[in-house]
């Protein structure tokens, strides 16, 4: 009697442990689930699951696994040192399933203590409408340049179906769709996206919007792709400078390249903590230039957070970065 009191006892311990380690790891995920809507067939439908760690000991993904072929699961990043972000990002697999689909992402964590947690994805993949290309690739796009690209949209089925606008959330980013075809139930269109002069250096990953006739499913997404290059380009993105105790300093080294040789003007930051030795590199004009940034730790602990921001004669937005650091004994 007292062994079974036992196993039960010890059976119970591991469930409570288990659940509490899955909790520590949900805590990193700013949402668990999501719904696609209703998406055309052969559509990019990308969600990314972003995670930040919000401890001090580094963070690693082991694995991802999905419940479902219609949703391809892939790590962004599988090491995390303290407060730095990542994803998992779920792509459903319009080209090759129909209809209401989904699936659980299992991602498993070795480091530093073993956890899972789960994500959920669903939506309604379409056979009736088609986008070809799946997604508006605009692709890389120096900053102060435009940029044009098309796909086609076709539906099967209503003679009298009809895209009746488009809508972009985004203001550097305009379309119009034209008619190209209607007949024996088939109907087609252009879609034409226009990226105007003003859009700002980085990442575009946006969705427009087709507005339809269709009241059992109105409004189709459309996914715009693409990445507006500056004519100077700090890396790391993000200056992580560690975990210092308190009255420490250390250095870290910011990479800083330019299209054409050019000089820097100044390195600032907000607040204090941080420091630049002669970051102007003597005013030498260089395609590439190395920065080093010293943090000194003050006596309280917590997170410090600062933007960096580096002028340089090469016109344009001056580039910005954040840079932080963990102050604990």
């Amino acid at each position: 009697m007292l062994r079974k009191v036992f196993v039960v006892l010890f059976l119970t311990a591991i469930a409570v442990s288990t659940a509490e380690g899955q909790q520590w790891a949900r805590k990193m995920f700013k949402t668990t689930s999501h719904d696609f809507g209703s998406v055309a067939r052969g559509a990019k439908a990308e969600f990314r699951f972003e995670l930040s760690n919000i401890y001090l000991e580094d963070v690693h993904i082991s694995s991802v696994r999905t419940s479902c072929g219609c949703t391809n699961p892939r790590i962004e990043k599988p090491s995390l040192k303290t407060y730095e972000g990542g994803a998992i990002v779920a792509k459903f697999n319009t080209g090759a399933y129909l209809g209401q689909r989904g699936a659980t992402l299992t991602v498993y964590i070795d480091k530093p203590y073993p956890a899972q947690v789960q994500l959920h994805v669903r939506g309604y993949i379409r056979s009736d409408v088609v986008v070809n290309p799946g997604s508006v690739r605009l692709g890389d796009i120096d900053q102060g340049n435009g940029a044009n690209a098309e796909v086609s949209i076709s539906h099967a089925g209503r003679s009298d179906w009809r895209v009746l606008e488009v809508r972009s959330a985004n203001p550097h980013i305009s379309a119009k769709v034209t008619e190209t075809g209607r007949s024996g139930g088939q109907v087609s269109y252009k879609l034409s996206v226009q990226l105007d002069e003003g859009a700002p250096a980085g990442y575009i990953n946006d969705h427009l919007v087709l507005v339809t006739n269709d009241y059992n499913s109105k409004q189709i997404p459309v996914l715009v792709e693409g990445r507006v290059l500056s004519s100077i380009t700090v890396s790391p993105a993000t200056l992580f400078m560690g975990v210092v105790e308190p009255g420490k300093k250390v250095t870290r080294q910011l990479v800083v390249r330019g299209k054409k040789p050019f000089r820097i003007l100044s390195v600032t930051c907000d607040g204090k903590s941080f420091e630049f030795q002669d970051p102007t590199n003597g005013g030498e004009a260089k395609l590439v230039h190395l920065v080093p940034v010293t943090f000194v730790a003050g006596e309280g602990s917590g997170k410090v957070t600062r933007t960096i921001r580096i002028e340089t004669d090469s016109g344009g937005t001056a580039p910005e970065l954040a840079a932080y650091a963990v102050v604990a004994q």
